[in-house]
């Protein structure tokens, strides 16, 4: 039996509905057939937006939509998706498959997916081929509510109001694909940029987001925050997990993987926790008396790409093993919510560990969209402080603990979420909560199945929430969980 202690007396604050954000790039198929199809579709839409694909996505209360990459946006010129769009310049995807990009989805097209979605857009500006001038007209183009020549060519193109777009990234992956820069050069170029980006009025202020580090590169976190921490209200961070480190081009299959690889899988995922502290913990040296965030905006499992499609395309399949990913993921999120601001899982259809896949008019939801629907409760609620007993279990070098857990408190009650890694062996959780009244009932929730489980078109769902029998103790509750399992008890 496993003791888990939440403790009510203790909290790091709430935990930001923007650590569930998502990703959506012109990569593949996530954009043209994931979520837009075209108004012309014989796919039921709204303004060219799969139907089924949004209401999914509200479903899960999706807070946050980062676009248009990712690589792309760093050649991505937003000129170039406005307008009628049977005049919109066709350009090669030459991050992505070598496809040709219509421009038939941009910024109108985009933030009324964000209208339709409910949630916030953030976008990600061209600092690696663009200019300060590009930048500076694209924010006055979405938000100026006034008279300037950006707000006339927008309600010439149909949108009279500002949108009021609060997110804006300074680049993406300067280090990188965004134009492979030292972090002296970006941090000076970060500045520069920042200074340009206007707000059009008191009430909507921008959020402006720099370039951060790939994985453990401290310094670049380090030069950035000591040179331009003072431009910016957010850095961000990617980390990719992966279950081999050697070489990029043999990650590993995404399905049918051996069992060392679904304990390497999620003993590199963990290491989120050490690089979440580390970076934040450069942040706040050199923050000052400003607040500066974290944005973990790339995350989520990298695999080879499903045989016979494009490798450009970056799809794969989704298994349990990427739900506990997901689990573990947003626990460690949740537990620093006082410095992780915001978190996008790459992507949301069709890419990399998507919460969606379709195959033509065919939609299904991964095992990681019902995390994310499991977990919606804790955007917004007050995270408490929350320890569990573990034992470690694993694969020769590759051992985790057998469980990861997060709580937060709202006006629905208390959210428990925790997750089993073992492969094979259940487990009894014994939860008590401490300084949070009596509790009356528990209602449990459990995704579960094999580790290498996945939902497929053409047959019944697989990988999909059950109920679990919670039984109340005097100091909380009890509940057994099954192997390789992802649970949510929401104690009232």
């Amino acid at each position: 039996m496993a003791k888990a202690i939440i403790n009510g007396n203790r909290s790091k604050g709430i935990i930001n509905p923007n650590i569930y954000g998502h990703f959506s790039e012109h990569l593949g198929r996530c954009i043209y057939n994931g979520v837009y199809v075209g108004e012309s579709s014989d796919i039921p839409n709204v303004n060219g937006m799969r139907i089924d694909v949004v209401e999914a996505l509200r479903q899960m209360a999706i807070p946050l939509l980062r676009w248009p990459g990712g690589c792309f946006a760093d050649t991505y010129h937003w000129r170039d998706g406005i307008g009628p769009q049977e005049s919109r310049k066709k350009i090669v995807n030459t991050n992505w498959g070598g496809v040709t990009e219509d421009n038939s989805f941009g910024t109108h097209e985009f933030l009324e997916l964000c209208r339709q979605l409910g949630c916030e857009p953030y976008i990600s500006g061209n600092v690696g081929s663009g200019t300060v001038q590009e930048f500076s007209d694209w924010v006055e183009y979405c938000n100026m509510g006034g008279q300037s020549p950006m707000a006339e060519e927008r309600r010439k193109n149909g949108q009279d109001a500002p949108w009021n777009v609060k997110y804006w990234g300074i680049g993406n992956e300067a280090w990188g694909c965004g134009g492979s820069m030292r972090p002296e050069f970006y941090a000076d170029l970060c500045r520069q940029y920042a200074t340009y980006m206007r707000n059009y009025d008191n009430e909507h202020k921008i959020y402006k987001i720099a370039s951060g580090a790939n994985v453990d590169d401290y310094n670049w976190t380090k030069v950035v925050m000591e040179q331009a921490g003072h431009s910016v209200d957010a850095v961000s961070l990617h980390y990719y997990t992966r279950p081999r480190t050697e070489e990029w081009s043999n990650k590993g299959p995404a399905t049918g993987f051996p069992r060392e690889e679904y304990y390497s899988t999620l003993r590199n995922t963990l290491f989120m926790e050490e690089l979440v502290e580390n970076h934040s913990r450069i942040i706040r040296q050199y923050q000052g008396s400003r607040q500066v965030g974290l944005c973990v905006d790339e995350w989520g499992t990298w695999f080879d790409v499903e045989p016979g499609t494009n490798p450009g395309f970056l799809y794969q399949q989704n298994t349990m093993r990427d739900a506990l990913v997901a689990a573990i993921n947003l626990n460690i999120f949740n537990e620093h919510c006082d410095t992780v601001v915001m978190a996008n899982i790459a992507q949301m259809v069709n890419v990399l560990q998507a919460v969606i896949l379709t195959e033509g008019p065919k939609m299904l939801l991964t095992p990681t969209y019902h995390v994310f629907e499991m977990y919606k409760g804790h955007q917004g609620a007050k995270q408490l402080e929350s320890y569990v007993e573990t034992s470690l279990i694993g694969d020769k070098e590759n051992t985790v603990p057998n469980l990861h857990i997060s709580a937060s408190e709202s006006a629905e009650g208390v959210l428990v979420t925790v997750a089993n890694l073992d492969d094979k062996n259940s487990a009894v959780l014994d939860c008590t909560l401490s300084g949070l009244g009596q509790a009356s009932r528990a209602e449990g929730r459990v995704l579960t199945g094999g580790c290498g489980a996945f939902n497929d078109f053409g047959s019944e769902e697989i990988v999909k929430p059950a109920p679990l029998p919670a039984e109340m103790t005097e100091d909380g509750f009890k509940a057994s969980l099954p192997a390789c399992s992802v649970a949510a008890f929401l104690v009232k």
